[in-house]
């Protein structure tokens, strides 16, 4: 079985997600506030290129029963109800709520996963839960691909950090799982900061502007670690979450 990283959604090829169980992350912040979503009870996250197209999608909605979030740029859309910081994800916010969200990094990378047998959204917040998919898909003898959203489609220390974690504990189950360069790579950088998250994001390109834009209390938000144990789940055009009344 294979375990492959790639950087940037927009560098897939054609056999990098077909059949295979697809992880995104984009630890700051897309992939992190959807499983906090899930996890205070949004009812779904649709995820959208534009803020038009959220604005346009709104429509099919009653208003009181879906939220307009995003940011561009790391800030939050005028007019929408919530930007892209985990922190306004609150249970008394997002709880039985459709949630249409457009980010610059991890929106497009979700979306660019045709063919795919799964695609689950991944982050430091939700770790154990979604390691525990991927065992359970290289046990059952699929592969699996990890999509690192990046910024502005480049390479994102913080989503590499999070991919070598999920290929070194993959890789120490006992089984033979062969890895591609990246993912080699990325279980080096994780290997360099291990617990010590919130020094990885500040010493990230991504994680310093956060800060100097305003957010840095997100940095330790997307630090918390199986703070929101959930499967967010996409498929069909939306996200959910894995459970009773969603299986896989």
């Amino acid at each position: 079985m294979r375990v492959d990283v790639v950087f940037g959604g927009a560098s897939l090829g054609p056999g990098d997600v077909a059949g295979r169980v697809v992880a995104v992350i984009d630890v700051l912040r897309a992939s992190t506030s959807i499983a906090v979503a899930m996890a205070n009870g949004a009812r779904a996250v649709i995820q959208l290129e534009s803020p038009d197209e959220v604005v346009m999608r709104a429509k099919a909605f009653e208003r009181s029963d879906v939220l307009l979030a995003g940011e561009r740029k790391m800030r939050s859309i005028p007019g929408f109800d919530l930007g892209n910081s985990p922190r306004q994800f609150t249970r008394e916010a997002v709880e039985g709520k459709t949630v249409l969200l457009t980010t610059t990094n991890g929106t497009p990378a979700i979306t660019n996963t045709p063919g795919a047998r799964d695609v689950v959204i991944a982050s430091y917040v939700n770790f154990t839960a979604v390691l525990a998919m991927l065992r359970a898909a290289l046990r059952g003898g699929e592969d699996v691909t990890v999509i690192c959203a990046g910024r502005d489609r480049q390479f994102a220390l913080e989503d590499a950090a999070c991919a070598g974690r999920f290929v070194s504990l993959l890789s120490k189950d006992g089984s033979a799982v062969a890895l591609n360069d990246a993912a080699h790579a990325c279980a080096l950088i994780d290997r360099k900061y291990g617990e010590e998250l919130v020094h990885l994001f500040e010493a990230s390109e991504h994680g310093r502007a956060l800060r100097e834009a305003g957010f840095g209390d997100d940095l330790p938000a997307c630090a918390a670690v199986d703070s929101s144990p959930v499967i967010p789940l996409y498929q069909e055009r939306q996200i959910t979450k894995l459970g009773p009344d969603r299986e896989r």
